[in-house]
């Protein structure tokens, strides 16, 4: 065996190593990403923070927070609520990802749909009165990751809320938002409040396109 060939076996071996490492990377976003709707389901806020760069950037309604003390107050359990809960089923489903790594692997990019069932037993006295008796949710995320001494953390968290409706109305009932709202203001005057003002994003009946972090996969390009 000649030295060119041992040279293009090498060079075959070093791509599938490399290929293999960026399949590695997508199944351990998939994790990182679904272990987020998992500890959603239970309020593990204190666990979620941990999910995120300490340079993280999360886009939420009308918010930007910056850094893990932002995400600190995004998740700061303005419910009440913290850990499971009894009589409160809080199910995201997380699903449809399209994922992509960067070439040196240390970034990458995921884009994600939520479905969320949401309801308070009719057994449970002490519900936030924030949090409507049963309510469901459809989201997008496009999310960054980057990767951390080896370990892939959450970037920049961008969540937009397609609807929220109560299942007895029916989704073309819903207009607006049930659980949640804009922020009046910033931190520190709003103790829980975004670092920066953006405006509002769009919701039912309104329609938006989020915009894709990927091209189009057949023409290759640029998607609206």
């Amino acid at each position: 065996m000649g030295d060119s060939t041992l040279a293009q076996l090498q060079t075959q071996i070093d791509e599938l190593k490399h290929q293999l490492g960026i399949q590695q990377d997508v199944q351990a976003i998939r994790k990182l990403h679904f272990t987020y709707g998992y500890f959603m389901d239970k309020f593990m806020f204190d666990e979620i923070v941990d999910l995120f760069d300490e340079h993280a950037t999360l886009y939420f309604l009308n918010g930007i927070f910056r850094g893990k003390a932002g995400a600190r107050r995004l998740y700061g359990s303005a419910s009440g609520l913290r850990g499971p809960s009894r009589g409160m089923l809080f199910e995201h489903i997380l699903s449809q990802d399209v994922i992509d790594i960067s070439e040196d692997r240390r970034r990458a990019w995921g884009r994600f749909r939520c479905s969320l069932q949401a309801a308070i037993h009719d057994s449970k006295r002490d519900a936030p009165p924030s949090i409507p008796r049963q309510f469901i949710e459809a989201g997008i995320y496009e999310n960054e990751y980057v990767k951390v001494d080896g370990v892939w953390k959450i970037k920049t968290f961008n969540y937009r809320i397609t609807f929220q409706a109560r299942p007895e109305e029916g989704i073309p009932a819903a207009a607006g938002l049930l659980m949640v709202s804009d922020y009046p203001g910033t931190y520190p005057d709003l103790p829980r409040g975004p670092d920066e003002l953006r405006e509002s994003p769009a919701v039912w009946p309104e329609t938006f396109v989020m915009p894709f972090h990927y091209v189009h996969p057949v023409t290759g390009r640029k998607l609206p």
